[in-house]
């Protein structure tokens, strides 16, 4: 039986410090009689809910030693990875996949959405080491698996089965990736098929190149509207949004927030692969949050990937990535930054359907400490957590850096 009282703590709405409560890992709004709990003092340090990774590959992280890269492309990176999937392990799986899991910890975050390549050259091999892992760090963070299929479906035999499989072993949802199918639409229509059969939600890599025409999140939409699947199906990338005229855009999101479509934006990949054909002028082809989220579409920045063809570097701080975004999409005011900030945690939180999500009584006590003036102030000054939580036991804690000035004549710190 655990309880732990935290003094001092000071919430992004609300200017004094505060008390809050946790008992047996939820926030409460007092204790149960007889309860004695520890008390930790925040010194008015600020206080977030856990930071939630809504996409990201932790099957193919850290492989870039393994490839060769000399053009940046998405049609390299998907070559490149496919040799390199051919030497995957189980074990090598899961020692890369902990290595990112363990710096997403240490940098607040507390739940996490992976996707994981599923076909009939890699089998379920990279489902089982996400598996282990997901049992072994629950302690830390909580994950959700996306199985799908990056090596086509429709015209990749055997696939489908191995899905599905996978779905009957403990994958919480499904997958898509209609660029690299024979017949796009045609997969999208199996996919959403085979997510009523299981009652699973929907996550698919959609219109990722930066010209508007063919665009696959039609068909999304409609087959959502038809499936009845409003709020449970997401798309990321989707970097062709960012080609289109402002009217254009607003009608499409008009459309994706009546229909209930998510989106994700990536902006390391996304800045990384596209816009490689043009010398000046370069686009920043990043799918559009802000005028998305004001026509009501729900949000979410993430990291897809770390040290592989698709996005070479990363330290999977989603704070950096949701300043590299507010950067990038000229976002400086503390509103929009409030914005960046929710779509990796409050909008995140939706789109991921979490219940218990918040610093509120009745919400799980999965939660991060940093020493900022002011919750905007964290995404503009790229903060890194003090310390994290998760059900209330602490996960991590890291030291304040400090200057070490010389020595006066009198052997005293200079001010």
């Amino acid at each position: 039986m655990s309880a732990l009282r935290l003094v001092n703590a000071r919430l992004p709405d609300q200017p004094q410090p505060v008390e809050l409560c946790i008992e047996e890992g939820y926030f409460v709004s007092h204790f149960s009689a007889g309860r004695t709990p520890a008390n930790l003092d925040l010194q008015g340090r600020l206080v977030l809910p856990g930071l939630l990774e809504t996409h990201i590959h932790l099957d193919k992280a850290c492989i870039m030693s393994r490839c060769q890269l000399q053009h940046g492309t998405l049609a390299e990176a998907v070559e490149q990875t496919r040799q390199a999937k051919a030497a995957f392990s189980e074990d090598d799986v899961y020692q890369r996949g902990a290595q990112v899991l363990e710096q997403a910890i240490l940098q607040g975050t507390t739940h996490m959405r992976t996707h994981v390549e599923i076909d009939p050259q890699i089998g379920l091999t990279g489902l089982h080491a996400i598996l282990r892992l997901r049992e072994d760090y629950a302690w830390a963070i909580s994950l959700q698996i996306c199985v799908f299929p990056q090596e086509g479906m429709l015209n990749n035999p055997g696939t489908e089965m191995l899905l599905v499989s996978a779905l009957q072993q403990g994958a919480d949802l499904l997958g898509g990736c209609p660029y690299t199918d024979s017949d796009p639409d045609g997969q999208i229509e199996r996919l959403f098929a085979l997510a009523q059969e299981h009652n699973c939600d929907l996550d698919f890599h959609l219109d990722f190149d930066l010209n508007p025409q063919h665009m696959s999140i039609d068909k999304v939409i409609s087959c959502t509207k038809e499936c009845g699947w409003q709020g449970r199906v997401t798309v990321g990338h989707v970097t062709k949004l960012s080609a289109l005229p402002r009217d254009a855009l607003l009608t499409k999101a008009a459309q994706l927030a009546q229909a209930g479509v998510n989106v994700t934006c990536l902006p390391s990949t996304d800045l990384f692969l596209t816009g490689r054909e043009q010398f000046h002028n370069k686009p920043r082809g990043l799918a559009p949050l802000a005028q998305l989220d004001q026509c009501g579409v729900t949000c979410s920045l993430s990291t897809n990937n770390i040290d592989n063809p698709f996005t070479p570097y990363g330290d999977a701080s989603l704070v950096r990535q949701a300043n590299l975004f507010a950067n990038v999409s000229q976002l400086g005011t503390e509103a929009e930054l409030l914005r960046c900030l929710a779509w990796v945690s409050t909008e995140s939180a939706r789109l991921l359907r979490l219940r218990d999500y918040g610093l509120a009584p009745g919400c799980r006590a999965d939660f991060v400490v940093f020493d900022a003036p002011s919750a905007a102030a964290v995404v503009a000054q790229i903060k890194a957590p003090l310390m994290g939580f998760k059900a209330g036991r602490q996960t991590f804690e890291r030291e304040q850096p400090h200057l070490l000035k010389p020595l006066s004549k009198v052997g005293q710190r200079l001010a």
